[in-house]
């Protein structure tokens, strides 16, 4: 991070969180910590990393928290030899805030760190779509700076599927020529999309879903203040990301979700204001995120509702929205949830189709619940062709 950073939005920040340099710990992921730990502890530092998962389980809180461990931690590869008597090997990767590494990691003055992120377009108001090979160019003049404190010279990227073809290509010769004591760190939500030759020169570390404990924590670690009898929903609808968490309460995820379910509630006869209501929500300007979250919730509505069917008493309902009495009512044996199944591939290919070419949201909501209700009354009226 630098200073003029915090000057211009972060590409690699989630809105309403703190940005993951200045997130003090990471939940869930023990056994990822255990793994690097092993590694640093053996002496045996691999300079490229690949930090992968789904997204928002905390792949780039884990970069940062693995780059303050490695600047504040003695150097266990001195002199080739293990730690010296007066050292021991550490057993967490954590770094109190109050370090002086920590310290400047949060105010984006720490000299030997290089986040590699999409730029700011001034101009534009926007981030740049990609990561540019320009962008790559500026490590040459990083690596060669003058050493501080550190011997270490960390690079950050995030994301990592964000490079361009050309961008790709220029990282790919650093790792396969690496200075000495430098150390890369890639996150990456889709791994099998960059070139199998970066792939091959780093080590990977998976980072797994949270589970209900670790979100709230997680949660209540970044500031994010919600209703604590809602973490289960909030855990299942975000599928144990805390980046989907963060913004499900942003945009009143929750509400929306209950509102969903409500009109799945009145079929095989849709409640006809109820989902007016819901399609102006949506209408005019200004609701483009909005209504990606909508798409979201509403796919995860409906393969919820195809799940309980095909998984009947083992499906695990949230308690917190009427979702048993809906579902065992709509999705009630194993034809049923074949049935909400393609339902739901063929209305999310619509309405994500409908939302890149710009059509009208609330014309999209309108005419997926019709459907909607068309595949209701199809199940819940002909019983003896289902059984």
């Amino acid at each position: 991070m630098s200073k003029a950073d915090n000057a211009v939005p972060l590409s690699d920040k989630i809105e309403g969180a703190p940005h993951p340099a200045q997130t003090p710990r990471i939940f869930g992921q023990d056994a990822a910590a255990k793994e690097f730990l092993d590694v640093f502890n053996a002496s045996r530092l691999h300079h490229g990393w690949l930090i992968s998962g789904p997204r928002g389980v905390g792949k780039a809180t884990f970069a940062w928290q693995i780059t303050k461990f490695l600047l504040a931690t003695p150097n266990s590869n001195r002199d080739g030899g293990l730690f010296e008597d007066n050292h021991e090997s550490p057993h967490t990767l954590e770094i109190a805030s109050d370090h002086p590494v920590s310290r400047r990691i949060a105010a984006g003055s720490e000299p030997s760190v290089f986040p590699l992120r999409r730029a700011y377009d001034e101009k534009r108001k926007r981030h740049k779509q990609i990561i540019t090979v320009d962008d790559v160019r500026k490590l040459k003049s990083f690596f060669g700076l003058t050493s501080t404190d550190s011997a270490h010279r960390i690079v950050v990227v995030d994301c990592a599927e964000d490079m361009s073809p050309s961008a790709a290509n220029a990282l790919l010769k650093i790792l396969e020529e690496p200075p000495k004591n430098a150390f890369l760190f890639l996150v990456s939500h889709q791994p099998a999309s960059l070139l199998p030759t970066i792939r091959s020169r780093c080590r990977e570390l998976r980072l797994n879903r949270l589970d209900k404990p670790s979100m709230g924590q997680a949660l209540e670690a970044a500031n994010v203040h919600f209703d604590t009898s809602h973490q289960e929903g909030l855990t299942k609808l975000s599928a144990g990301s805390i980046g989907e968490a963060v913004r499900i309460l942003n945009i009143q995820g929750l509400t929306l979700y209950k509102s969903i379910i409500d009109i799945f509630g009145s079929l095989p006869r849709l409640d006809s204001k109820k989902v007016q209501a819901l399609a102006n929500k949506f209408s005019g300007r200004g609701t483009s995120s909005e209504f990606e979250l909508f798409i979201s919730l509403f796919e995860t509505a409906l393969s919820r509702l195809a799940l309980s069917g095909a998984k009947d008493k083992h499906f695990d309902y949230i308690e917190s929205f009427p979702e048993f009495e809906v579902f065992k009512r709509l999705s009630s044996n194993h034809l049923a949830a074949k049935k909400w199944a393609e339902l739901t591939q063929t209305v999310s290919q619509r309405l994500r189709h409908g939302h890149s070419v710009n059509l009208d949201p609330a014309t999209l909501i309108l005419d997926t619940f019709f459907k909607i209700e068309t595949c209701a009354v199809s199940v819940l009226q002909r019983p003896k062709a289902l059984k």
